[in-house]
């Protein structure tokens, strides 16, 4: 059974993605912040992650990516984003500042969602 961790501070997008993987059979951990994420990729050691671009800071998401690929997290990562929608920007995937394997606009359809896992983990 694949875990996955979900670290994003709306607790309502946390249980929705949970509620849809866990149907799937997938091990499903949630944390709110950048700091509650860091210690739960290093106890739970997931095999895949989905960050939330903003959380308490504007870049907590990209920055907790940055971080982890610098520690040797090779696991694939999908970033949740609001970001493009309502500001009008383009963030897209970037080896060095934004190291994610694919980005999902929110809200996300849980068949989108369970496409992209089953993608990223290769089943």
């Amino acid at each position: 059974m694949s875990k996955i961790l979900i670290v994003d501070d709306d607790p309502d997008i946390q249980e929705a993605c949970r509620l849809v993987l866990e149907k799937e059979g997938f091990q499903v951990g949630c944390a709110s912040n950048r700091a509650e994420g860091l210690r739960a990729v290093a106890d739970v050691k997931p095999d895949l992650l989905i960050l939330d671009v903003m959380m308490e800071e504007p870049d907590d998401g990209l920055t907790m990516a940055r971080e982890l690929r610098r520690q040797g997290f090779t696991e694939p990562i999908i970033m949740l984003t609001s970001v493009n929608a309502a500001m009008g920007l383009t963030i897209d995937r970037d080896d060095e500042m934004v190291p994610v394997d694919k980005f999902q606009s929110k809200p996300v359809e849980p068949a989108t969602l369970v496409a992209q896992v089953n993608e990223l983990l290769g089943l």
